[in-house]
C-alpha cells in the first residue's frame, strides 16, 4: 500500500465529542455508542447552527489511548452530559487520505509514520481521523488521516 503523504500547517477545528481513557481491545466497541451520543445531541439539544456538515472524527491524545469520539462544529458550547467542546490541534501535520476498506486504516496510519520519520519530521503526539461520506455503492469511505508533527 502507498499513499501520498503530505504537510501543511492547518488551523484548529473546534468539535463536540465524550472523552474517555480506553484500551485498544476495548475502543471498537466503544466509540459507536459514543458517537452516537454526540449525534443525538447535535440534532436535539446542540444550539442552532452549531453543526453545519461536520464530519466524524476520532483523535487520538495518547498511547493509553485517551480518545475523543465526535464531530466536527462550528464553534464552543455548553457541556451536555458527557459531550463536550474540544478542539482538534492546530498546527503543522503529515497527513494522507485513507481509501479502502476501514479494516486496513492502520496501514495508513504506519505510512504517514514511517513518511515522516524518513523525511526528518519527529511526530509530536497526538493524531486523529476525520472521515468522509461513504461510497454508495461499495460502502467504504475516505478517512483523512492527520499526525501533528513536531514544528522544525
Amino acid at each position: 500500500m502507498t499513499v501520498e503523504v503530505t504537510v501543511r500547517t492547518i488551523e484548529p477545528t473546534p468539535k463536540a465529542v465524550i472523552a474517555t481513557a480506553t484500551t485498544w481491545a476495548e475502543f471498537p466497541t466503544r466509540w459507536a455508542p459514543m458517537l452516537d451520543t454526540v449525534w443525538s445531541f447535535l440534532r436535539g439539544e446542540a444550539p442552532d447552527g452549531l453543526h453545519k456538515h461536520g464530519h466524524n472524527l476520532m483523535l487520538y491524545k495518547d498511547d493509553v489511548p485517551n480518545v475523543e469520539v465526535g464531530v466536527q462544529v462550528t464553534g464552543s458550547f455548553a457541556p451536555a452530559g458527557q459531550v463536550v467542546a474540544s478542539t482538534l490541534p492546530g498546527g503543522l501535520v503529515a497527513s494522507a487520505t485513507h481509501t479502502g476498506p476501514i479494516a486496513k486504516i492502520g496501514d495508513t496510519h504506519r505510512e504517514v509514520r514511517q513518511w515522516s520519520e524518513a523525511n526528518g519530521y519527529r511526530l509530536a503526539g497526538p493524531f486523529w481521523e476525520i472521515y468522509g461520506d461513504p461510497d454508495p455503492s461499495t460502502g467504504d469511505f475516505d478517512v483523512d488521516v492527520f499526525w501533528l508533527l513536531v514544528a522544525p
